[in-house]
C-alpha cells in the first residue's frame, strides 16, 4: 500500500526547518556543535548505511537540545522500567527532524525515560537520514536559508480527504523501524515485552514514519500508535490497522484545520483518539512552559491505562 500522510510530504521540509522554533524563547536558537555524546546502550540494527552519503554522523544543540544529523547507522537504545514496575508494554520511539536530523532529546530520550517510569519498555529509534552538508556553517546557511511557507492551495476540501502518493524515499527508515521492531521481537523475554502489545510513537517526521510503518510495513503488527504533531491528511487504512492515538495543536503550522487522517480511522471503525490542543506550536516534545498542549502525555498514560495496556 502506497498511501501515507495528505500533505506531509509537501510541507515536511519546512516543517524540518522551524520544528524546534516555538520551543520557549529563553533558548537559543543558535546552532552550536556538539561532540557526539556516549550512547553506551544503542544497540546496532545492521540495516546498511546511505547511498550518495559523503559525510559522517555529527551533532549539534539547539533550543537546547541535542540533535544527530547525516545518521547512515541505525541503532535503537533501550529504556527499560523498573522490573517491579514494568508492564509488558513496549513502545518505539521515532523522533523528529524532517528526515535530515534527529531531535534526539526532546522527541526520544526525554520521552523514553517518561514512557519507562510508567512501567512501559521504551526504545528509541536513532534511523539513518538523508544527506545535509558536511559542514555545520554550510549545513547553518542550508537552515537559515529565505524560504516561504506551504501555499494555501494545499487546504482545499478535495485535497485533505484525498491520500497521495509519497513522494520522498522512506525505504530505508521503513527498513530501521521494521529492524526495531524484530530486534524487540527477538529480545522480548530478556526485555520483558509482551509481543502482542508492541505500539510506536513518534513526533513530526517520527510521527510519519510511525504512519508510514503502520500503512506499508508487513511485518510491524503494531499494537497501538501515536503520531504526534504529524502530518493530518486523510490516508488509506490496512485492514486491522491499530488503534491511533493523536496530538496536534492549532498554532501548528502542519494543522491547517485538517481533520483527514481522524476521519480516516474513524470511518474504518477503528479506535481513534484526537487532542486538538489550543497552543504548543510544532515541536513541543513532552511540553514548553504556559501551554495547553503541555498536559499531552498525561492524556496518552491514561489513554493506554483505559485500553488495558497497563494491565501485567
Amino acid at each position: 500500500m502506497n498511501s501515507t500522510l495528505n500533505n506531509f510530504t509537501k510541507v515536511i521540509l519546512f516543517i524540518a526547518l522551524v520544528c524546534n522554533a516555538q520551543n520557549s524563547a529563553s533558548q537559543d536558537g543558535t546552532i552550536y556543535p556538539l561532540d557526539a555524546p556516549d550512547e553506551p546502550n544503542a544497540i546496532l540494527l545492521g540495516t546498511g548505511g546511505v547511498d550518495d552519503q559523503p559525510a559522517s554522523e555529527s551533532w549539534f544543540r539547539q533550543w537546547g537540545d541535542p540533535m544527530a544529523r547525516n545518521i547512515t547507522t541505525a541503532t535503537l537504545t533501550p529504556f527499560l522500567p523498573e522490573p517491579e514496575k514494568a508492564n509488558g508494554t513496549a513502545v518505539i520511539v521515532a523522533p523528529g527532524g524532517g528526515f535530515r536530523w534527529l531531535s534526539l532529546g526532546n522527541e526520544g530520550w526525554e520521552v523514553a525515560e517518561a514512557l519507562a517510569k510508567q512501567g512501559i519498555a521504551a526504545f528509541v529509534l536513532k534511523y539513518r537520514l538523508h544527506p545535509t552538508p558536511q559542514s555545520l556553517d554550510e549545513f547553518t546557511a542550508w537552515m537559515n536559508r529565505p524560504r516561504t511557507a506551504p501555499s494555501e492551495s494545499s487546504n482545499t476540501e478535495s485535497e485533505t480527504n484525498r491520500p497521495v502518493t509519497p513522494q520522498r524515499d522512506l525505504s530505508n527508515q521503513l527498513e530501521d523501524a521494521e529492524a526495531a521492531y524484530k530486534m524487540i521481537l527477538k529480545r522480548a523475554k530478556e526485555w520483558g515485552v509482551d509481543t502482542n502489545r508492541i505500539g510506536m510513537i513518534g513526533f513530526s517526521a517520527g510521527a510519519g514514519l510511525t504512519m508510514h510503518s503502520t500503512l506499508n510495513s508487513k511485518i510491524m503488527k503494531l499494537a497501538f500508535i501515536g503520531p504526534i504533531y504529524g502530518g493530518m491528511g486523510a490516508v488509506e487504512v490496512p485492514k486491522n490497522a491499530p488503534p491511533m492515538f493523536n496530538v496536534i495543536a492549532s498554532d501548528d503550522f502542519l494543522f491547517k484545520g485538517q481533520f483527514g487522517v481522524i476521519d480516516s480511522w474513524f470511518k474504518a471503525g477503528i479506535p481513534v483518539e484526537f487532542h486538538l490542543y489550543q497552543n504548543g506550536g510544532h515541536g513541543f516534545g513532552l511540553g514548553n512552559p504556559n501551554r495547553t498542549s503541555n498536559r499531552w502525555f498525561d492524556a496518552f498514560v491514561h489513554w493506554l491505562d483505559v485500553n488495558e495496556f497497563f494491565k501485567k
